[in-house]
């Protein structure tokens, strides 16, 4: 692979066979039809079946029928699966790191036995609530309110202290979803509305490992992680693009790829990928976005040669689980001690 210019995944020589495989699924499989699923804004359900094996589900769960992998095996299959489509790569990452991961974490074992067996199977696929219209990245203050009644609980959030977390089902009485449209960013993963109106759930999907806010943000971290190689391989994918597409188009009896400029840009392109500094990566990868879809010239602003479709996934990958700058300011809050998100309240 041409972006992995010193080699890494040589290193891992049985974690590298996980990859392969994830390698070879995403461009025989989905390379082939994720433009026009991207174009009408849906999803490719008849790849659920397929999605549903080790390297894009059940991440680094231990048991309960998932294979367990290492975090660093994990990473690599998400910027595998995100060099060829963002969304997908998005939707087995919810999956894995925000649903699975949660329950694993803090769900009782009786959850655990019930419901990850077959969310790691894809024979269920769930979706995670964590934003409202007035609140994104200050979750800690959602308002919806939990309230007990008698053996039974309303959806959401405690009130009082404790901020609690539910299972939800659907066609639960109140429950409403609606799909959301007109995006243009992540189009093939589907994003809905959610409204809670009402709505008893039993104490039994209550998960009790869930009794602060910091709990959640202990489950959330991983798939923060996640994140970072999502962008990783989006610029990956764009970097091969933009290189394949360079050496085969000739332009005043060259290759372009013979010409300075563009192999400036391809060198800027591919130190961004190589230097994998987390801390920075999505900044980085929205730049290798960008310089693709100007290498590309009026090609790159069509879904059909890939950069154009990544570049405008990357725009939704900056921003989510946390944008750019609100990590930024917890990573410097950790440094100094002092949050600047609420400055009167310690880091």
């Amino acid at each position: 692979m041409v972006s992995d210019y010193y080699r890494l995944d040589e290193l891992l020589t049985t974690e590298k066979k996980l990859r392969v495989k994830i390698r070879q699924f995403m461009e025989k499989e989905v390379a082939p039809i994720i433009t026009k699923y991207w174009e009408t804004a849906e999803f490719p359900y008849h790849l659920i079946p397929k999605l549903g094996s080790p390297g894009f589900t059940g991440g680094t769960i231990k048991g309960y029928g998932c294979s367990g992998v290492s975090t660093t095996a994990y990473a690599m299959c998400i910027s595998e699966i995100a060099r060829v489509d963002a969304s997908i790569a998005s939707f087995c990452l919810v999956q894995s790191c925000l649903i699975m991961l949660t329950i694993a974490q803090l769900g009782s074992e009786a959850q655990k036995k019930k419901y990850l067996p077959s969310l790691n199977k894809m024979h269920k696929v769930w979706v995670y609530a964590l934003s409202e219209p007035d609140h994104g990245s200050d979750a800690s203050t959602l308002s919806t309110t939990a309230g007990k009644v008698p053996n039974l609980i309303h959806w959401f959030y405690a009130v009082g202290p404790w901020r609690v977390r539910f299972i939800v089902h659907g066609g639960s009485p109140g429950l409403k979803i609606s799909k959301i449209e007109n995006k243009v960013s992540l189009r093939v993963v589907q994003n809905c509305n959610i409204q809670l109106e009402n709505v008893f759930v039993p104490d039994d999907d209550r998960l009790p490992g869930a009794n602060s806010f910091q709990d959640l943000v202990d489950a959330l971290s991983m798939a923060r992680i996640m994140v970072a190689w999502v962008s990783i391989g989006i610029a990956m994918g764009v970097y091969d693009a933009c290189l394949r597409y360079l050496q085969e188009r000739k332009q005043f009896g060259a290759p372009l790829a013979a010409f300075q400029l563009n192999q400036e840009k391809l060198m800027r392109m591919l130190g961004n990928i190589q230097s994998h500094r987390l801390a920075w990566i999505t900044k980085q990868a929205r730049e290798t976005a960008a310089l693709g879809r100007e290498l590309l010239s009026g090609y790159g602003i069509v879904t059909d040669f890939h950069v154009g479709k990544a570049f405008c996934d990357m725009e939704s990958v900056y921003s989510y689980e946390g944008s750019y700058d609100v990590n930024a300011l917890i990573a410097a809050g950790e440094i100094t001690g002092i949050s600047s998100i609420r400055p009167s309240t310690p880091s």
